[in-house]
């Protein structure tokens, strides 16, 4: 078993709970300098010459001479674009564990045919990038300065030096259907067929499943969801105001356990931390925990204060990821088993 005082913790699980932590603090932005916006505040896609566009949530146009072929992108953007069909040439960040196997952050993509930059926090082999001749770099974007997500601050010049245009998608301080509309709308530019059955099911799968969820909500309004992550020392319990998801399934009506602003303003707004001898401060019957590679999995905490929770006790834990792979294939399901957790649990605070 895996106890949580014990282990070493590293860079990227310090950045683990609630989507990201403080991120003004630890990097910055990897900067587009054309900052003429051209197209369509959607991004506009090729246009009669055989040029190509795409605004992004930066409010840069990202333009190139043709629609963009050797693509680079971090792995959970990479991931939804092949969910559209869409490849990629490279990735960055959290793609493979350290069995070799797909992170899960890395979706249906196979792994092994992609050229991989670098697979942790601080990680960007430029001289692997360049070789590439790549014609967009994309990643996410967890603040509101156009900090694109795992590109390193120390290699920003070099990388922007190669001579890609970059995309940056918001995923900070907004619900989950506005990303997801936009990573489908960058998509489109780049050739994927959006008026396909395949897509076109998946986003009604979508819509059902928040539905389904609204009514849950609805139906059990005294169950309380508690979010958290789980590092060495410290107990993440994330807010709901900044991360894509927990935004959208507030306003569907999840009642959500809410760290006090106070204690979260170390952390930007994202979360609480808390000693593993107080981690039962908050009171919930179902909670929600970070799955990806970072953070430490409830199987392997052995701490009793966690072992003594009433929702552990109850087997009332699901899996939450903090930077979900932005396609309606992947977010559906996010919502759905949330739903049949919250139709599920039983009152136990």
């Amino acid at each position: 078993m895996f106890n949580a005082r014990v282990s070493r913790p590293t860079r990227r699980g310090v950045l683990a709970a609630g989507g990201a932590l403080g991120l003004g603090a630890v990097l910055a932005a990897c900067g587009d300098e054309d900052a003429k916006a051209g197209g369509s505040g959607d991004g506009s896609g090729a246009g009669t010459s055989g040029s190509w566009t795409f605004k992004d949530d930066r409010g840069r146009a990202a333009k190139a001479g043709k629609v963009p072929s050797n693509i680079v992108a971090f792995v959970g953007v990479a991931a939804a674009l092949h969910d559209y069909g869409v490849s990629v040439k490279g990735v960055f960040g959290p793609t493979k564990t350290k069995d070799g196997k797909a992170d899960v952050q890395a979706g249906d993509m196979d792994v092994s045919k992609v050229t991989i930059l670098g697979n942790e926090w601080g990680q960007f082999n430029i001289e692997k990038y360049a070789a590439l001749g790549p014609d967009l770099l994309v990643s996410t974007m967890f603040d509101d300065a156009g900090t694109l997500w795992y590109v390193p601050e120390e290699s920003k010049k070099k990388i922007e030096a190669v001579g890609a245009p970059s995309v940056g998608i918001s995923v900070y301080d907004r619900q989950l259907p506005e990303p997801l509309q936009r990573m489908l709308a960058l998509a489109k530019t780049l050739g994927a067929d959006t008026s396909s059955s395949e897509i076109a099911a998946a986003k009604k799968r979508f819509e059902d499943a928040a539905a389904r969820l609204r009514a849950a909500a609805k139906a059990h309004p005294d169950i309380k969801v508690l979010v958290g992550s789980a590092s060495q020392d410290i107990f993440y319990v994330s807010g709901t105001n900044l991360s894509i998801d927990l935004e959208y399934f507030k306003a569907l009506g999840v009642n959500f356990v809410e760290p006090a602003e106070a204690a979260k303003k170390a952390s930007g707004g994202w979360f609480e931390n808390l000693s593993w001898e107080n981690v039962d401060k908050h009171p919930a019957d179902l909670i929600m925990m970070d799955n990806r590679t970072s953070a430490i999995q409830p199987a392997d905490i052995t701490e009793a204060t966690w072992k003594k929770l009433p929702a552990v006790k109850a087997g009332q834990v699901i899996p939450r990821n903090p930077e979900p792979i932005l396609s309606y294939d992947k977010c559906a399901p996010l919502l759905e088993d949330l739903a049949k957790a919250i139709e599920s649990a039983k009152k136990v605070s």
